[in-house]
């Protein structure tokens, strides 16, 4: 694809001094810079783009030879062509110091020298979201009000009524810090500091938003839609970028974090991703055997009691768990029998199991303690 002109997109003309370049790139490199447009790839683009034409527009032998020959002029080392390999840090280290540091050293810090600009970012928010068993199991999402600061509206979140109304922080010279140098036994010492009267943005507001009063946020609320994967567990927190209290003056949201909690079931409990459950039998249930109705968490399923089941039974019900929360597998649903023993009986149950207690088919097996509680215990857990 053919490359755009560089004065196009830097929205110049060819007659354009260098400080109108340097101002045009500084605006463009701003507006589309990836800390600003989070995951944005067209962005990054137009960044890559603007940084690539004032690579040569502002060296005055680059740009002389462009005005004559245009692209081709900038082959075989006439240009650095961010095509052949220019990465991100790159423009960073090499342009920084257009920016007077802004943004506070995200993306490779803008290491290339100067000062440090810092652009405001949103305080992160915390919010706690209950969810069912049901609900872990399947995945869901959740539509959430969350009060926040939002961006004004009436100045667009500059803080400027108007929304043009700065001026270059005299203290700093629009550097957004103050150096001082005092003098010590050792001799002179100088310190660099976050300039105090601009809050290092190295701009001041002269006519400040009536509604905001200059801050650019106002307390609002906003309604989010969120998609909580399925298998997420008991205060494991979700980051939702972008999502938090707006920034002052129109620089990056903060985050919202979402924190998970889970509401008790009244008949299952959780133990990782399997589910265990616990039933009580009677005694001649257990003797004849019988069908019994279990809940799970997709619904009540009906399962089969072999006749002579003892208590401490645990019966696996394969997939009927919790899915892993990183899509492997899905656990089980383990349900222990327990024979329930009557305290209260009248005379003639009384008289009947007195009767039975003489049966040898009543008297516990030579071979019953063959299988111990350890054993049981072992086949609970594979």
């Amino acid at each position: 694809m053919a490359k755009r002109d560089y004065y196009e997109i830097l929205g110049l003309s060819k007659n354009a001094s260098d400080a109108e370049i340097k101002k045009a790139y500084r605006q463009m490199a701003l507006k589309y810079h990836p800390d600003k447009n989070p995951g944005n790839k067209d962005a990054e683009e137009h960044f890559k783009e603007a940084a690539e034409a004032y690579e040569v527009l502002s060296n005055a032998e680059k740009r002389s030879r462009y005005d004559q020959f245009g692209h081709d002029g900038m082959r075989n080392g006439g240009g650095q062509g961010f095509g052949g390999g220019m990465s991100m840090d790159d423009i960073f280290s090499q342009f920084g110091d257009i920016f007077g540091g802004a943004f506070g050293g995200g993306f490779g810090g803008f290491s290339g020298g100067g000062s440090r600009r810092r652009v405001n970012k949103g305080t992160n928010l915390r919010v706690k979201v209950k969810l069912t068993l049901e609900e872990i199991a399947t995945g869901i999402e959740k539509k959430i009000k969350v009060n926040k600061l939002v961006s004004c509206s009436t100045c667009s979140g500059t803080g400027a009524a108007g929304g043009s109304a700065f001026s270059t922080c005299s203290h700093c010279r629009g550097t957004g810090q103050v150096t001082r140098v005092t003098s010590t036994f050792l001799g002179q010492m100088q310190t660099t500091s976050t300039c105090p009267y601009c809050n290092g943005e190295g701009q001041t507001i002269t006519n400040k938003c009536n509604t905001c009063g200059g801050s650019g946020t106002t307390k609002g609320e906003e309604v989010l839609s969120l998609n909580i994967p399925a298998g997420v567990s008991e205060g494991i927190q979700l980051s939702v970028s972008g999502k938090g209290n707006a920034a002052p003056r129109g620089g990056v949201p903060g985050d919202l974090i979402v924190q998970i909690e889970e509401i008790q079931h009244p008949e299952l409990i959780r133990d990782g991703s399997n589910i265990l459950y616990e039933h009580f039998i009677s005694f001649p249930e257990a003797t004849l055997g019988t069908s019994i109705e279990v809940p799970t968490i997709e619904g009540k399923v009906r399962i089969k009691i072999e006749p002579g089941t003892q208590g401490g039974k645990v019966l696996r019900l394969k997939g009927k768990g919790i899915p892993s929360l990183n899509g492997y597998g899905r656990g089980d649903q383990l349900i222990n029998i327990s024979v329930w023993t009557p305290r209260n009986l009248n005379r003639q149950e009384q008289d009947i199991l007195q009767k039975l207690m003489e049966s040898e088919n009543f008297k516990p097996h030579p071979g019953a303690k063959d299988r111990s509680f350890f054993d049981r215990m072992k086949e609970y857990f594979q």
